[in-house]
């Protein structure tokens, strides 16, 4: 049954342009279709989610993460009575305005766009998905509803001014109400993220060797996961154990936001997605207590795997990569392709500013196996095979 503050796709404010409707789609499953059908989609397959791309076959990619957090968002949307195509589509789109090497490749590319309006992932996620998809005859871009642009936009909560210039720029064609919260639907995708991240880099450390299983079964909510497999399968072989404990954290942290968001959907008595926007708070949260102890989990995994030396070491190299690249394009477009230069050409005579965005565009839609190897071919730098991070399979 669907509640009351739940997105209707028959009420959906509608796309910037208009089109028919489909007759056996729901417009949410259009965009949910639209995203899972784009280039930038696909290119996920080989972009970073911790360890570089190529560092082996079983890390998680960003791909592998968005379809975790999709799985996850669908389970919790469809506890609380949500719209669970929209909240797919948000979720299968949060993460599409990934630079290649992750956060890395990110904090490296926002510096150097810093004269130029800077770059954030999830206001690049909504520029892909409004102008640089170009497989449309009628329009740049998806075509994507308001509610799922909205929930791409400020799926994390309302976005302090001054925006980033990529969501200026639509925003001031079409208004997202940057300003409140998004959708119940769009919350439930921002919490199936910090759900599967926080899973899925526990076994991804686990499996680098970063840290050993008895430190992750020192962890708050791990502890009691381990103890509760140990109690039912004593003889466990170790790798089936770590499974199901680590599966066991998932339904906690499922279970906990699920009967959070319960409470505070009923607390606040909200009758619609409206005044649901409008109430000034997230409603899909974890509880106080298992926040700290997630928190907890957090700080290690910080301390433990983002900032272990060998991740580090690679998150240098792969910084200088970027960086290399962005200076190279910006400072002879003529190395670009022939489509992109093209683009380039087209904005010439609006200055540096949107040249440099047209590059950032570009080297953030590469993966991390096309940044080595063009790196390696425009800069001399080390090619694929040499670039090692912590482990291999």
């Amino acid at each position: 049954m669907q509640a009351p503050y739940a997105c209707d796709p028959a009420r959906s404010r509608g796309r910037l342009f208009e089109e028919e409707g489909s007759t056996f789609r729901s417009c949410f499953q259009r965009d949910r279709d639209r995203i899972l059908h784009s280039s930038a989609f696909r290119r996920l397959k080989h972009k970073t989610q911790v360890f570089v791309e190529h560092e082996g076959d079983y890390y998680r990619t960003r791909l592998t993460h968005s379809l975790e957090v999709a799985q996850v968002a669908r389970t919790i949307s469809g506890a609380l009575g949500l719209n669970q195509e929209l909240t797919e589509a948000v979720a299968l789109a949060h993460d599409l305005g990934h630079t290649p090497f992750g956060h890395t490749g990110e904090d490296a590319l926002a510096e150097l766009m810093a004269p130029f309006g800077g770059f954030d992932h999830n206001a690049q996620a909504l520029r892909i998905v409004t102008k640089l998809e170009t497989h449309y005859a009628d329009f740049d871009g998806l075509n994507l509803t308001w509610e799922t642009l909205e929930g791409i936009a400020k799926h994390n909560g309302p976005v302090p001014a001054p925006h980033p210039y990529a969501l200026s720029e639509y925003n001031a064609r079409h208004n997202l109400e940057l300003d409140t919260h998004a959708s119940a639907e769009a919350q439930v995708a921002a919490i199936a993220d910090d759900v599967a991240y926080n899973n899925h880099d526990l076994q991804d450390g686990l499996r680098a060797g970063l840290f050993t299983e008895e430190e992750v079964a020192a962890l708050p909510i791990v502890c009691d996961a381990y103890a509760e497999v140990d109690a039912k399968y004593p003889n466990l072989d170790r790798r089936r154990r770590r499974y199901e404990a680590l599966r066991r954290v998932f339904g906690v942290m499922v279970g906990d936001v699920i009967d959070t968001a319960q409470a505070s959907l009923k607390a606040t008595g909200a009758g619609s997605v409206e005044e649901l926007r409008m109430a000034g708070i997230a409603m899909v949260t974890f509880s106080d207590d298992l926040r700290e102890q997630i928190n907890v989990i957090r700080r290690f995994l910080f301390t433990r795997m983002y900032r272990a030396p060998s991740v580090v070491e690679v998150r240098e190299r792969v910084t200088q990569v970027t960086i290399d690249l962005f200076q190279t394009y910006l400072n002879d477009p003529r190395m670009l392709p022939e489509n992109w230069q093209a683009q380039i050409a087209a904005v010439r005579d609006q200055g540096e500013t949107e040249i440099a965005r047209s590059v950032a565009d570009y080297v953030s839609g590469m993966t991390d196996r096309f940044a080595l190897l063009e790196h390696a071919r425009l800069c001399g730098g080390q090619g694929l095979g040499d670039l090692h991070g912590p482990a291999q399979r």
